[in-house]
């Protein structure tokens, strides 16, 4: 049977999920958390949570859960600040097309760091643009649950 996201609304509350890739089964964002200090992998699980529950497009947490703009539109960002006021990122998607899944799907695609009052790469965004493409190439979606 083909389950299919289009009957349901973005104001249900969202499984949280993290993206497999299919060419090595790396989990990009899996293996970012925890390379970061606990404080902020805490902050990020908390976040995520709150913003699965709330749901996604309702939520209000104070520049936590962010839509992206310009080349990035559809993606969204979870922004936590960690030692040494470090900026830690966390991109995602809202998925309503998975295959297969009961429900609403907030997929975790992978993650970047970055110093105080700077800006990331180009090339770095790239590199997270073309995990989405492979992200969104398969479905039922390739994932792993937190």
């Amino acid at each position: 049977m083909n389950i299919h996201r289009a009957e349901h609304s973005s104001n249900f509350e969202h499984d949280i999920v993290y993206f497999k890739r299919v060419r090595d089964s790396s989990v990009p964002a899996r293996d970012f958390l925890r390379a970061c200090p606990a404080s902020v992998r805490a902050k990020f699980s908390a976040v995520l949570i709150a913003v699965a529950s709330a749901p996604p497009k309702k939520f209000s947490g104070g520049g936590y859960w962010e839509a992206m703009h310009g080349e990035m539109i559809g993606w969204y960002e979870v922004r936590v600040s960690g030692p040494n006021r470090r900026q830690f990122r966390l991109f995602c998607f809202l998925d309503y097309e998975a295959v297969g899944e009961t429900n609403p799907l907030l997929s975790v695609i992978t993650g970047m760091d970055k110093s105080f009052q700077t800006v990331f790469k180009i090339s770095q965004y790239q590199k997270v643009f073309l995990l989405g493409l492979e992200y969104w190439s398969v479905n039922p979606r390739s994932l792993v649950r937190p």
